[in-house]
């Protein structure tokens, strides 16, 4: 997007879920600063988040994880399940490995600490509204971590799972089926999905229409069991 192109485009709203009110103010205050993005609300917990979501209806939440009444992986479950089209960017201390998988299958967009350059945050925040998703080098170590852990414990024989008897976690083991090869052109598509490019962008490259982008963008989801684009990025490095 150009200089002029900002200019022109409405600016990017966005709710604010922390718990903390110091850091939610500081965070606010810096995002207002820019002209391109409105603060348009504040919640202090994860079910407060949701509510505030579904009533404003913003293009980004900066999502903390760790909140009372409802963490922030349960919020952006419920919030990329009812808007999907709303982006959500994890904004936590947390960066612990299963912390960090279970926030992208929620449905995170990006996912940045909260030592991160203001910077970092602002271009994280213009990127998730040009449809990108971004992940450090470091947190996307991590979710390809247990997607690798996951496929080795799904390659066990029949009968065990990690070394236990698998009977005694059938009630609460759901077995995903293989995923199916993809075509040549959904291997080019999902390559630039992992460029961070966004459906237009895709389109642009391959010279076809967005909304073929789009239906090509959920054949691969379908394929290769993916909630969100994000894990489709992480998934198009393992390959």
């Amino acid at each position: 997007m150009t200089a002029s192109e900002a200019a022109r485009s409405p600016p990017i709203r966005i709710v604010i879920a922390e718990d903390q009110a110091l850091v939610r103010r500081g965070v606010a205050l810096l995002l207002s600063l820019e002209s391109d993005m409105e603060v348009v609300g504040q919640a202090c917990n994860g079910a407060e988040a949701v509510e505030l979501t579904r009533l404003l209806r913003p293009d980004v939440v900066l999502m903390d994880l760790h909140m009372p009444v409802k963490g922030g992986v349960a919020a952006t479950r419920e919030i990329t399940r009812a808007l999907p089209s709303t982006q959500i960017l994890v904004l936590t201390t947390l960066d612990d490995d299963e912390t960090v998988f279970e926030a992208v299958r929620a449905g995170a967009h990006a996912y940045l600490l909260k030592d991160a350059e203001e910077s970092e945050l602002l271009e994280t925040v213009r990127a998730l509204r040009r449809g990108e998703s971004r992940l450090t080098p470091q947190i996307a170590r991590k979710v390809m971590d247990q997607f690798r852990r996951l496929a080795q414990s799904e390659s066990l024989p029949t009968g065990t799972i990690a070394g236990r008897n698998a009977e005694e976690d059938a009630p609460n083991q759901t077995t995903k089926s293989t995923a199916e090869a993809l075509s040549e052109k959904e291997e080019k598509v999902l390559e630039l999905i992992a460029q961070g490019m966004s459906n237009r962008q895709i389109g642009a490259a391959v010279f076809l229409a967005e909304g073929t982008i789009k239906n090509y963008v959920s054949r691969i989801m379908e394929k290769l069991h993916a909630n969100t684009r994000t894990e489709l990025a992480v998934l198009s490095r393992r390959k």
